[in-house]
């Protein structure tokens, strides 16, 4: 637990909040009106015993349960940043799930711009693997110049994808299905996953890989054979990552080599230079 930071958190949230939204009035600190809610307020709203919320601001609550946690986030109108700093400081580990029931389903228009500058392929999804922008380059990937509308389905299912993706059997699905199954255990109300489920489930090929699909490895850092639409085979190394405002989306960038044949070994991996 880091109190001195967890203090700091709550009580510049805390002193966000009017009183007056919530039908109370503003306390008096020394003759003069103090900013924000009152911890004591802050238990009255939250329906919570006196001190529990004192205790949690000064880090003298040792293992706050989740219930806590997100009803003073939500209280506070925390975003996702934040909502993840309050359980590092005070459970020293990640949230268990967004704070927000939408998170991973939106980003800022300003990605967009973002995405054009990139020469390589790139693209970001939202948690259900939908596709929110792509750039040029990504585009050129494709047939026709067609982006599939989703990601997953389009890997998982369609024709041309398994054609696309070179050795789709052995290089692609088992690597590929088992993140379906990741992703639904940790947004299983998700209603574009489950559809997506359903479909693989059904399908006489994915539907057998998927059912007996082990632990999932990411393709972060993975090169894989594909038949690009204009410069024809080579392979692909996918590096994703994701965005911090909104947990559960992807940025994905693709480095492609021409060439029927793998290419050069790998980069040398980034790393800090030792001290002097």
């Amino acid at each position: 637990m880091d109190k001195t930071a967890l203090r700091s958190l709550l009580s510049v949230r805390r002193a966000a909040i009017a009183p007056e939204s919530h039908g109370l009035t503003r306390p008096t600190r020394q003759g003069r009106r103090a900013r924000g809610l009152s911890q004591a307020q802050v238990d009255q709203i939250l329906h919570r015993a006196p001190d529990t919320y004192g205790r949690l601001e000064s880090g003298r609550y040792p293992n706050p349960p989740l219930g806590l946690l997100q009803d003073v986030a939500r209280l506070f109108r925390m975003d996702e940043q934040e909502w993840m700093a309050l359980w590092r400081y005070a459970l020293g580990q990640d949230p268990p799930h967004p704070l927000d029931a939408r998170s991973g389903t939106e980003l800022p228009g300003v990605w967009r711009t973002l995405l054009e500058g990139f020469a390589h392929p790139a693209y970001i999804t939202d948690r259900s693997w939908n596709v929110l922008a792509g750039n040029a380059p990504l585009a050129a990937m494709f047939p026709d110049r067609r982006v599939p509308a989703n990601t997953m389905r389009w890997m998982a299912l369609d024709p041309g994808a398994r054609r696309m993706l070179t050795d789709w059997a052995e290089a692609w699905a088992p690597v590929l299905l088992p993140q379906l199954r990741v992703a639904l255990a940790a947004v299983p109300e998700d209603p574009v996953l489950r559809r997506i489920e359903r479909e693989v489930l059904d399908d006489p090929v994915a539907g057998p890989v998927y059912a007996s699909s082990g632990a999932s490895v990411h393709l972060d850092g993975a090169v894989r054979p594909l038949h690009h639409a204009e410069l024809g085979p080579g392979w692909v190394t996918m590096c994703a990552a994701q965005p911090l405002a909104s947990p559960g989306s992807r940025l994905v960038l693709m480095h492609f080599e021409p060439g029927a044949r793998r290419g050069p070994a790998r980069l040398p991996a980034l790393r800090t230079a030792p001290e002097a």
